[in-house]
């Protein structure tokens, strides 16, 4: 459940993580979710579809989105611009990103984008997950984006795990060194605290991760 506190702003549950009072209710369980599939869709697919275009860097009003989406589809004729301000401050994988008076995906795309990301405060290592049987061919030839535009490399060792198992049941994880990668002249950015992007990465910068060489975290889907 989406609800807004008066003195602590949006959050998700069924009371304020900090006054522990209920709040004004904005959405369901439900509506979140048809709401943020449609929202992923428009801003990392088919923007077409809703008659609208994002600028060179994924950008579009958040006005013009709730009007594509309340033009559309009849059942979000109640959607408000703060519904979706609500969604994006509350999500903890930092899949949106507003500024001003517009929104765009921070990640996922498979539409040709100029995203300029932070490039800066890069982590040394990030991860990457892939099937066991396409492990060796990675680790020959490096990591390439497959249906998306971007490479997206994970936080740590579990989020990483996570992401592959949605995937597949048993994924292999690469570490991948990413401070050489960028002093070799790789742009690697940062879409969240847990995602970054890369066109690609080389070989020379790939390596199998070994569980046991990384502390035990829990494991959150991104």
């Amino acid at each position: 459940m989406l609800q807004e506190c008066k003195e602590h702003g949006y959050f998700r549950g069924e009371s304020c993580p900090i006054c522990g009072l209920e709040g004004k209710f904005l959405m369901n369980e439900e509506e979140m979710d048809r709401v943020g599939r449609t929202i992923a869709g428009i801003l990392r697919h088919f923007p077409e579809r809703f008659e609208v275009e994002l600028d060179e860097h994924g950008w579009i009003g958040l006005r013009e989105l709730v009007r594509s989406i309340k033009r559309k589809d009849r059942r979000f004729r109640w959607l408000r611009e703060h519904h979706i301000t609500a969604m994006v401050e509350t999500d903890g994988k930092g899949r949106y990103q507003i500024k001003g008076d517009n929104i765009r995906a921070t990640y996922g795309h498979s539409l040709e984008l100029d995203l300029d990301l932070p490039t800066n405060d890069i982590p040394d290592e990030l991860f990457y997950p892939t099937t066991q049987e396409e492990l060796d061919l990675v680790l020959e030839t490096g990591i390439r984006p497959s249906d998306r535009r971007m490479v997206h490399l994970s936080s740590t060792f579990g989020k990483a795990k996570a992401a592959g198992l949605h995937r597949v049941e048993d994924p292999a994880i690469l570490v991948v060194d990413a401070g050489a990668a960028i002093e070799d002249g790789n742009v690697i950015m940062r879409a969240c605290d847990s995602v970054y992007l890369a066109r690609e990465v080389p070989s020379d910068f790939v390596s199998k991760a070994e569980e046991s060489d990384y502390p035990a975290e829990e494991e959150t889907e991104e």
